[in-house]
């Protein structure tokens, strides 16, 4: 029955783990398709998807934050290198979001000259 117990939050670790991983990735993917749609001045675009990204990424970072709360909990697994993977890609997935936000403020500035 323990070992049984462990499996389930191993797998769900695991499935945590590729939520955030997956997550970032499509939340800076969006985020580079947003900067990309305000420098050839569409604006709306470009905000509405940087909207979408950002809500992928919150899907990313509610999965971190389970992560988070089970260890608090004390329910948590050895910390893997897919782990470590999946905060890098929630990071650059943060980062990529913010820079896309001024960089639209920016286009949309330089696209009124």
């Amino acid at each position: 029955m323990m070992k049984e117990t462990v499996t389930k939050d191993k797998e769900k670790n695991l499935q945590l783990v590729m939520s955030i991983i997956v997550d970032a990735g499509n939340a800076k993917a969006l985020a580079v398709k947003a900067i990309k749609e305000a420098k050839i001045g569409n604006q709306d675009t470009a905000q509405a998807t940087l909207r979408k990204a950002r809500d992928v990424l919150t899907d990313a970072h509610n999965a971190q934050t389970e992560m988070l709360m089970q260890e608090a909990q004390e329910n948590y697994d050895v910390v893997t290198l897919l782990t470590v993977h999946s905060q890098d890609h929630l990071m650059t997935a943060i980062t990529y979001c913010d820079l896309a936000a001024d960089f639209i403020d920016i286009y949309n500035k330089l696209n009124k000259f």
